[in-house]
């Protein structure tokens, strides 16, 4: 347990909630990408308090699917989504320098193109709030197994990361969405599992991990893009480094 945190290790994600929106007020925000676990949480915490913000990174290459479940969440629960874009200089300097499809040639340049697309907005997003709430679970990757329902968030000092869903199985996430006619992405029917930018996601073959249909091409295990998990990479800090300068 953090100082001056609660212990909330495995209490009810309704119980996790109702005290990360007491304690924080407007000063905390669901971020999501409105995967089946974000579409929960913004069902779970419209019931504690209809003006809950919800925060969403647009990198640009979303599935269309993706914009018409924010149009249908706007309708179903009365929410103003804040939408954050990626910094344009920034992307205009990526893309001239490595090309548009930059993440198929080498994994540095996927971790730079999800960097400047959807790290970097998300960290001024993040810029004014107390804390804030995440789908993460921790069956859904190795990088992801430590998750706590409330802590510090480890990459970002001084804000506090909430994963009421830390326990749940995909099983349970399932339940809850279909018990509360939970609106659901469409490409879920067609056989994704895990949902990101268009080009980067597939369908998953049967027997397949959830994850594997993010960066199917890249060899290893890890399937984060920075936003929740960071892996040491000289090239990609690199790259980071030269493109931001490049880009001021």
């Amino acid at each position: 347990m953090s100082p001056g945190l609660p212990d909330l290790a495995g209490a009810p994600a309704e119980d996790v909630l109702s005290w990360a929106l007491r304690e924080y007020g407007s000063g905390i925000a669901i971020v999501t990408a409105f995967q089946a676990e974000g579409m929960v949480l913004i069902d779970m915490a419209h019931r504690i308090r209809s003006d809950v913000r919800v925060i969403t990174v647009d990198t640009g290459r979303l599935p269309q699917e993706t914009y018409a479940l924010i149009d249908q969440v706007r309708g179903r629960y009365g929410i103003t989504v804040e939408v954050v874009f990626p910094d344009a200089t920034q992307v205009e300097a990526m893309v001239a320098r490595h090309g548009v499809d930059l993440f198929r040639r080498d994994v540095a340049l996927r971790k730079l193109c999800c960097h400047v697309r959807k790290v970097l907005p998300l960290e001024r997003a993040l810029g004014g709030l107390g804390a804030w709430i995440t789908g993460v679970r921790r069956g859904q990757t190795a990088e992801r197994a430590g998750a706590v329902e409330v802590g510090p968030d480890p990459q970002r000092p001084g804000i506090v990361k909430v994963a009421p869903l830390a326990d749940w199985t995909a099983e349970r996430v399932w339940e809850y969405a279909l018990e509360h006619r939970v609106p659901a992405n469409e490409l879920y029917e067609r056989g994704f599992t895990s949902i990101g930018c268009a080009p980067c996601t597939r369908a998953i073959e049967p027997g397949e991990d959830e994850r594997a249909g993010r960066w199917w091409w890249e060899d290893g295990d890890s399937k984060e893009c920075g936003i929740h998990a960071a892996t040491p990479d000289e090239r990609f800090e690199a790259e980071v480094a030269s493109l931001l300068h490049a880009a001021r």
